[in-house]
């Protein structure tokens, strides 16, 4: 993959993320807090989780090796999370924007939470971290479930669908400012 590829990737990501912190609009802070039994007890510790492990990646990234996750008590609501991932997310922005071809191809050394050394490509744990978005946040849209909600699909033709749609929407109104108004 590019760096286009990947940016493309991580777009899609942030627009899931999106999708599934939307859907939790609609949730009580019981609701949000509840534990429903899953990996990571309630919907918020699995958001959480999602953005500890994208802000972990991030550090790493940087070349920084944290030796713990972002700790789910430190945001008791909902706009706790989201103003927090709004912040990661310009971090998270900033870092793609200079990205090149050839960082993607290096191998970053790092130690994980256990204290174990692992390295990698940087294209590699890019695409690992969206995976791993994917994965927890189905487990959010199940916990929705779970709690009598409506929960969005996050699949990334939805994403594409959706981008598409947009992409026509910009074009048509350019073609209207351009021929002008109608009389």
């Amino acid at each position: 993959m590019n760096t286009e590829e990947i940016r493309d990737l991580f777009a899609f990501n942030t627009w899931a993320n999106h999708k599934i912190l939307s859907a939790c609009q609609e949730l009580t802070e019981v609701e949000f807090t509840r534990d429903l039994g899953n990996s990571f007890r309630s919907v918020r510790d699995t958001l959480v989780h999602i953005m500890g492990a994208e802000w972990l990646w991030l550090q790493r990234w940087l070349g920084e090796s944290p030796r713990a996750l972002l700790a789910a008590g430190d945001y008791p609501t909902l706009k706790s999370v989201e103003e927090r991932w709004i912040a990661l997310q310009r971090e998270q922005m900033a870092f793609l924007a200079a990205l090149t071809d050839e960082r993607l191809q290096e191998r970053l050394s790092y130690i994980n939470l256990q204290g174990e050394p692992f390295a990698y490509r940087v294209g590699t744990m890019i695409k690992h971290v969206v995976n791993h978005g994917s994965y927890h946040r189905g487990q959010v849209v199940t916990l929705l479930r779970q709690l009598g909600r409506s929960a969005p699909s996050t699949d990334l033709l939805r994403y594409i669908d959706a981008e598409l749609t947009a992409e026509t929407q910009r074009s048509t109104k350019d073609a209207e400012k351009r021929r002008g108004p109608d009389f």
